[in-house]
C-alpha cells in the first residue's frame, strides 16, 4: 500500500455534473479492429422500444446473462465475446447495434460477390429478432490491399460488388485507404462497403474509418426521414394557402360576415398549428442529421479516383435536393403561420372597429336620452315650483283670512297677491340650493 498521501484539493466543490459533462467525449470510443475484419451493422429505430427491452435480448448473447439495464444508462456498451466485440448504441430516435468479427477466408481482395454472412458469429434469429423496426444494415468488409496501384486495386474492388457501379474514394490526406460502396440494398437487406486498407493500417485508425463510414450511411437515411413528410405535406399546404387567399379577398371586399370569416380563420388556423406541432420536430432533426452528414465528410477528407465518383458527390447529389425539399416546406409551414396571424390581426382590427362604432352609436342615444330626461326634469321641476307656490299661496289665503277675522283691517285678496311673487322667489331659491347640495355631494 503506497504510503504517498493524497494532494491537496485547490478546487471548489464540483457541480453535479461536471464528471458526467466532461467524461462526455468518452461516451463513444472508436472500435478497435485489426484488419481484415467484418462488421456487421444494424440500426433500428427505438420508437416504443424500452432499455429493458434491449437489455434482454443482449442477454440472449452466450455469456451475458448476468448483464443488467443499469450498465447501459450511458447509452453505450461494448460486449467482449467469444470471436467477436457487439457494440451497443443508444440514440434518440434510433439504436445502433455494431459485430466485429474476422472476416471469412473467402472474401478476399478480388473475391466475386462473397457470401459474407455465412460465417455470422451470432444466431441469425438473434439479428432478426432485434427489437425495433430496421432504418439501416450494413455489411463493412475491411481488407488489405496495395493503394499503389489503384486502377487494379478498383478492378479487384468491383468483383465484390458483381462488377456492378460503384463510386469510391481515396480517404486522408496522405491517401491511407480506399473505400468503395454501391449504395445498393441487396436481397439480404444489407448495404456493402469494401474499405482497402494498407498492411500498416492501424486498429485504431481502422476503428475510426468505420465509425465514419457508419455514421455517415446511418445519418443520410435518418436526414432523409423528413422528405416523406415534406411531400406529404405539400398538398395540405397548398389548399390552406388557397384558402387563406380567398379569406383576404373577402375580408378586403367585404363579402361575408366578420362572424363567419373568424369562424373559417380559426379553423384554418388549428390546422396550420397542428401540422407544425406535429412536424416541427421531423424538420429540426432534418437540419440536425444534415449537419452531421456534412461533418462526416469532411471527417473523410475524400480524394476523387479518375472516373469514379466520390462517396461525398454521390451521397449530396440526392440528399441535397431533398434537403432543400424540406427546408422550403418548413420555411413554407412557418411563413404560412405567420400569414394567417397577420390575417387574424386584420380581422380582429376591423371587428374592432365595428365594434367601437356601434360603442360609439349606443353612447349618443344615452347622451341624447339623457338630454331628454335632463329637458323633461327641468319641466317637471319647473311645474312642480308652480304646484308648491299654488299650494303655499293656498295656506297664506287662509291666514290671512284668519287674521282679518281677528280684527285686523285686512284685504285679503290684495295681501295674499302682495305675498305671490315673494312664494315664488321662495321656492325657487330652495329648488335651487337642494340642487346645489346634490352637485357638492
Amino acid at each position: 500500500m503506497s504510503d504517498t498521501p493524497a494532494p491537496m484539493r485547490l478546487l471548489p466543490v464540483d457541480d453535479e455534473q461536471r464528471n458526467a459533462l466532461h467524461n462526455e467525449v468518452h461516451a463513444r470510443p472508436s472500435a478497435r479492429i485489426r484488419l481484415p475484419a467484418l462488421v456487421v451493422y444494424v440500426a433500428v429505430l427505438n420508437e416504443g422500444i424500452s432499455r429493458e427491452q434491449e437489455c434482454e435480448h443482449l442477454r440472449r448473447l452466450p455469456g451475458q446473462q448476468e448483464l443488467t439495464p443499469a450498465q447501459m444508462q450511458g447509452n453505450f456498451l461494448r460486449l467482449r465475446c467469444e470471436g467477436y466485440t457487439l457494440r451497443w448504441e443508444r440514440h434518440t430516435e434510433f439504436t445502433r447495434y455494431s459485430i466485429v468479427q474476422p472476416l471469412p477466408a473467402q472474401a478476399v481482395l478480388g473475391a466475386r460477390t462473397p457470401r459474407l454472412l455465412d460465417a455470422l458469429v451470432v444466431a441469425p434469429e438473434w439479428l432478426r429478432e432485434i427489437p425495433g423496426r430496421t432504418i439501416a444494415a450494413i455489411q463493412l468488409a475491411m481488407v488489405h490491399g496495395d493503394l499503389r496501384a489503384p486502377d487494379a486495386t478498383m478492378a479487384q474492388a468491383r468483383r465484390w460488388f458483381d462488377d456492378r457501379p460503384v463510386v469510391a474514394s481515396v480517404m486522408g490526406n496522405n491517401g491511407h485507404s480506399l473505400a468503395v460502396t454501391d449504395f445498393q440494398l441487396g436481397s439480404d437487406g444489407f448495404e456493402r462497403i469494401l474499405v482497402i486498407g494498407p498492411e500498416a493500417t492501424t486498429e485504431t485508425r481502422a476503428g475510426r474509418i468505420s465509425q465514419r463510414l457508419l455514421e455517415l450511411e446511418t445519418y443520410r437515411i435518418m436526414a432523409l426521414r423528413g422528405l416523406p413528410v415534406a411531400k406529404a405535406l405539400g398538398a395540405t399546404l397548398g389548399e390552406a394557402e388557397r384558402q387563406l387567399a380567398d379569406i383576404t379577398a373577402q375580408l378586403e371586399n367585404k363579402s361575408a360576415s366578420d362572424q363567419g370569416l373568424l369562424d373559417t380563420l380559426v379553423a384554418l388556423a388549428a390546422r396550420i398549428e397542428r401540422a407544425m406541432a406535429e412536424h416541427d420536430y421531423r424538420f429540426a432533426a432534418t437540419r440536425a442529421y444534415d449537419t452531421l452528414v456534412g461533418q462526416r465528410l469532411a471527417e473523410l477528407r475524400e480524394r476523387p479516383i479518375p472516373g469514379t465518383q466520390t462517396l461525398g458527390e454521390f451521397m449530396q447529389r440526392r440528399l441535397s435536393p431533398a434537403m432543400a425539399t424540406v427546408a422550403a416546406t418548413a420555411q413554407r409551414l412557418a411563413s404560412l403561420s405567420e400569414r394567417v396571424a397577420r390575417t387574424s390581426a386584420l380581422l380582429r382590427t376591423r371587428v374592432d372597429i365595428a365594434t367601437e362604432v356601434q360603442n360609439q352609436q349606443l353612447l349618443a342615444k344615452l347622451t341624447r336620452g339623457q338630454e331628454l330626461q335632463l329637458r323633461l326634469q327641468s319641466t317637471v321641476e319647473g311645474l312642480s315650483i308652480a304646484a308648491i307656490s299654488y299650494y303655499v299661496v293656498s295656506l297664506l289665503f287662509y291666514g290671512v283670512k284668519a287674521v282679518k277675522a281677528a280684527g285686523v283691517p285686512l284685504n285679503v285678496e290684495i295681501a295674499t297677491g302682495a305675498l305671490i311673487p315673494l312664494i315664488l322667489w321662495g321656492v325657487w331659491r330652495t329648488t335651487r340650493r337642494i340642487h346645489r347640495k346634490l352637485r357638492s355631494d
